[in-house]
């Protein structure tokens, strides 16, 4: 069975996931790109069994669009957001890919509020890369 772990970047709070994600997505919403300070979120999602948490996260409840709401867990130490659980699935927890900081992370298999996504994304592949000194 596949282990991950997901952490804030202090390291201070953390996750432990056992199997693999039950759903792996993309979200262009504007409440997204306000929590990650980027353009979309991606999320991978456990049950919450599969999940250990350890550290102290300071928590905010947020309503999103569709008007359901979900708490979300940052760290209050470096104020990383790691994990989100929302009310209307409390069986499920929602890890911030980039957490995990993997690049052989899984890719999403779903995109959502695509109507509030940023044209330029559909052409990231084609930017060329740069490595700074």
């Amino acid at each position: 069975m596949t282990t991950r772990r997901a952490a804030c970047n202090c390291g201070q709070l953390h996750l432990t996931c056992e199997g693999e994600p039950v759903r792996l997505s993309m979200c262009h919403c504007l409440e997204c790109q306000r929590r990650t300070g980027s353009v979309f979120g991606v999320q991978a999602w456990f049950p919450l069994a599969q999940v250990t948490i350890a550290g102290e996260a300071t928590r905010y409840r947020r309503t999103g669009d569709g008007g359901t709401t979900a708490v979300f867990h940052f760290c209050p130490q470096c104020g990383a957001t790691v994990y989100w659980q929302p009310e209307a699935l409390p069986d499920r927890v929602a890890v911030a890919v980039g957490a995990f900081a993997d690049p052989s992370f899984p890719p999403p298999r779903v995109s959502v509020y695509d109507e509030r996504q940023h044209p330029w994304t559909e052409r990231i592949a084609d930017l060329p890369m740069e490595h700074f000194a």
